[in-house]
């Protein structure tokens, strides 16, 4: 077998931070060998640990993991750092800053940033960096924390890009995410992976706001990602998800009154879905809404090929139910555990806890794992691929010195 060969069929390593249920792992697959997995939520921890094994994992918080627990060189860490400062359900606060005495929840990506910038002092950074995160992270305060970690990012010596990419596209369910890509800035990028302008499909505009909201040096090296043509979902995706034959349907009763509870419009869908020949089925959820001065609790539903965003319940309102309707009947319910589960892409052996609230959590927080493999498979396996061959190095002095990279270590880590 020849060298080249040999390096192909040789697995891919990676860190796995904020690790949640291991769906960045689930979506990585076979070809990738996980070598350090983090999280500090209990009953993520042990879905992980159940689903994965042990082995390589530390439910420590991030800020007290050292760099020396990260005992072997990979090829990728991944972070799907916290959402709920960043989240439109959120309460807006962002990531604050690496010094900041009121630390957010999404600030967790700060002691992240610090041991790989601790990495590249010991010469031993992976060559990749992925961050996931949901859409406020570009959109909040003009794109601020966006600027942010993208500056950081430069002055560790990554070239960074990122893409927006949906869960639409390969399930039924609405699931937009940003997905920072970084790279050793002494890599030489294969041509076929960059496009020297925005593409619709991974670059919409929200995206190029945030774009030409950045710092002058970074736009400077950032990198427009090309992730070639985007799946098409079938038509009846959905259908093969939910249950028709699921016995938790609620009793005609409770959907009378949810439906009483819908606005002029939304009760002008259902009445349109009712009338089809054939099962329409919907995403519904409770939303307080102003009215006349005063706050009314709504049903809101909407009628597609895909359902709305899973999200982690925090009380009755925000649980993800469904609605069906067609030849002339109503019928509404929770989404099933196992419909949720598809919904992400999971496989009929992935290990979910038996109590609801628990498994949304796992699933609302969690990343799409089709999305994760169609990354790998289109950008990051291709990347580590031209990191690992010499010819692909660039001898361009891109690397900051040990004196610039020690200033930009941040203040989480203690002696």
């Amino acid at each position: 077998m020849s060298d080249i060969n040999a390096m192909s069929n040789k697995k891919f390593k990676f860190y796995e931070f904020f690790a949640g249920g291991g769906m960045a792992r689930a979506g990585l697959g076979e070809k990738w060998e996980c070598c350090f997995a983090n999280d500090i939520d209990r009953v993520k921890a042990l879905t992980y640990k159940k689903n994965w094994g042990p082995e390589h994992f530390d439910d420590r918080d991030v800020r007290e993991v050292k760099v020396r627990d990260l005992k072997r060189s990979v090829d990728l860490a991944w972070a799907s750092f916290p959402c709920q400062d960043l989240s439109i359900a959120g309460n807006g606060l962002g990531i604050g800053t690496s010094n900041s005495d009121a630390v957010t929840r999404s600030g967790a990506v700060w002691p992240f940033l610090d041991l790989m910038c601790e990495l590249v002092i010991e010469s031993r950074q992976p060559p990749l960096i992925v961050l996931e995160n949901v859409l406020g992270l570009i959109t909040l305060e003009g794109g601020k924390d966006f600027s942010t970690i993208c500056t950081q990012l430069l002055d560790m010596g990554y070239r960074c890009g990122a893409v927006i990419l949906d869960a639409k596209y390969f399930l039924p369910q609405s699931r937009p995410r940003v997905f920072i890509i970084a790279i050793n800035g002494n890599i030489r990028l294969p041509k076929n992976l960059t496009t020297q302008i925005p593409l619709e499909n991974w670059h919409p505009p929200i995206l190029f706001r945030a774009y030409k909201a950045l710092p002058k040096a970074v736009q400077e090296q950032w990198v427009w990602w090309d992730l070639g043509i985007a799946p098409i979902l079938p038509k009846n995706a959905l259908d093969e998800v939910i249950d028709f034959n699921d016995a938790h349907w609620h009793a005609p009763e409770e959907t009378k009154r949810i439906v009483s509870m819908m606005a002029p419009s939304h009760m002008e869908r259902l009445i349109e879905a009712k009338s089809s020949n054939s099962n329409k089925i919907g995403s519904l959820y409770f939303r307080m809404r102003r009215e006349k001065g005063i706050n009314k609790q709504r049903a809101e539903i909407s009628f597609s090929d895909v359902l709305g965003c899973l999200r982690t319940p925090r009380g009755g309102a925000s649980r993800p139910r469904i609605i069906v309707a067609g030849a002339g009947e109503v019928r509404t319910r929770m989404l099933s555990i196992p419909e949720a589960s598809a919904l992400m892409g999971l496989s009929p052996e992935y290990v979910l806890p038996d109590v609801y609230q628990h498994a949304f959590k796992i699933l609302g927080d969690g990343v799409a794992v089709p999305s994760v493999r169609f990354l790998a498979d289109r950008l990051l396996e291709p990347l580590v691929a031209a990191s690992r061959d010499s010819s692909h190095f660039q001898n361009d002095n891109y690397m900051l010195s040990d004196k610039s990279i020690s200033s930009v270590v941040y203040t989480w880590n203690q002696s």
